[in-house]
């Protein structure tokens, strides 16, 4: 079947798993690179960091080997419970004060270690559950009571109290994913202009009553002007990314994450790459994160109905914006967020979740070469809307409310 760029045998996107299976070694030897000395002074050992993320990785491939092999449609009989469960654990984490970091006074993670992060969870919550939602609800997207405001309490809700930990930065993508998932699912583009105010709303609050967030929006626009105006760890990352150059000074020999670069193994773990592989390393890296964004177009476009397009779309957009983020923070095109690099940077929470929703979207390109070579095509299905303006992005308005296509 000339088209299908599945492996007729596995039934998987081996473009997709190949990224993926990339992305982690890459990462986990980036990653002994980036904290082999703090591993070192702050556990005695210059390895316990790798062995650390070595075990989510295992724990994570085995999260998405389960994703990919369970039908995607039974997410819909928990996306309910799922999204309570987070908004009880995010409500907990406001009133529990055991937990505040002594570095930050913030509190955002359940366990003094900090390895699990609900805002995290939240992520993944409000892409299942709005995928359910919309899918099912499409018939009421005009409608603003009806479709929605309904939505708009789905994600202002998780957005609201990840907010308050304070966590600008996955507050606000939570709500752009959010507002980007409506706009997939045909949403009425008046009430999506909402979303984009509440949006400004957010930023304007977060820069009034957050001292940290307006020193970064000013270090980030000072920066824009003279980089030696930017905030210290830009100008840090700066130093990097012009030591590596073209090709790099070679894995292992970087020399900003022994003086000084912050957060060598999480937020600033991209720098490392840059410096110690150069810009064809960069370029490398990209390309794989790009690979996931074009084989999750792909699985979208093929899904067998509205409530795997949904969730096909969420999934490959926010794995694909977190790196962009991640990245462009790094480069200083945004203002400073401390976000993970999925797949790279140490961390469990985003680990599980990421490889989680992975195996979900391999789950949901199976399942579409499954019922397609039953139908006897390999074309995606007609409810994809191939008009200018969204490259694709969007089913139309037509289809069943019951979230399949049949």
């Amino acid at each position: 079947m000339k088209g299908v760029r599945v492996s007729t045998q596995l039934l998987i996107d081996v473009p997709l798993v190949i990224a993926i299976i990339i992305l982690l070694v890459f990462g986990l030897l980036m990653l002994y690179s980036a904290s082999w000395k703090y591993s070192l002074e702050a556990y005695d050992s210059g390895t316990y960091i790798l062995f650390r993320q070595m075990r989510w990785v295992l724990l994570g491939i085995a999260v998405m080997s389960i994703a990919a092999m369970v039908d995607y449609h039974y997410l819909q009989f928990v996306t309910k419970w799922l999204m309570l469960g987070v908004l009880g654990i995010l409500i907990v984490l406001l009133v529990d004060v055991r937990n505040i970091s002594s570095q930050t006074g913030y509190t955002r993670t359940l366990t003094n270690t900090g390895s699990i992060q609900p805002s995290e969870f939240a992520k993944v919550a409000v892409i299942l559950y709005l995928a359910s939602f919309l899918s099912s609800h499409r018939e009421n997207l005009n409608s603003f009571a009806k479709g929605t405001f309904p939505a708009l309490v789905v994600i202002g809700l998780p957005t609201f109290f990840v907010f308050m930990q304070p966590d600008i930065s996955a507050a606000l993508t939570i709500a752009v994913l959010g507002g980007v998932m409506l706009f997939i699912s045909g949403g009425n583009m008046k009430h999506i202009g909402i979303i984009i105010f509440l949006l400004i709303i957010f930023a304007a609050g977060g820069y009034l009553f957050f001292d940290k967030v307006g020193t970064r929006l000013e270090e980030y626009f000072a920066g824009l002007v003279n980089p030696t105006g930017a905030s210290y760890h830009i100008r840090r990352a700066y130093n990097a990314i012009i030591n590596g150059g073209i090709f790099g000074v070679g894995i292992g020999k970087g020399k900003s994450k022994l003086t000084g670069l912050p957060f060598a193994w999480t937020d600033s773990i991209f720098a490392v790459i840059l410096e110690e592989t150069g810009l064809v390393g960069g370029i490398f890296v990209i390309g794989l994160y790009t690979c996931i964004l074009w084989r999750g177009y792909e699985i979208f476009k093929k899904a067998p109905d509205i409530f795997g397009k949904t969730l096909a779309a969420g999934i490959t957009l926010w794995v694909f914006m977190e790196a962009a983020l991640n990245i462009c923070v790094m480069l200083n095109i945004m203002p400073f967020a401390g976000n993970a690099l999925p797949l790279i940077s140490l961390g469990g929470t985003s680990m599980i979740c990421t490889m989680g929703c992975l195996g979900v979207l391999l789950n949901i390109s199976r399942i579409s070469a499954v019922e397609n070579a039953k139908k006897g095509r390999n074309e995606p299905d007609a409810i994809v809307n191939m008009r200018g303006g969204n490259w694709g992005w969007r089913v139309s308005g037509t289809g069943s409310s019951s979230g399949r296509n049949e």
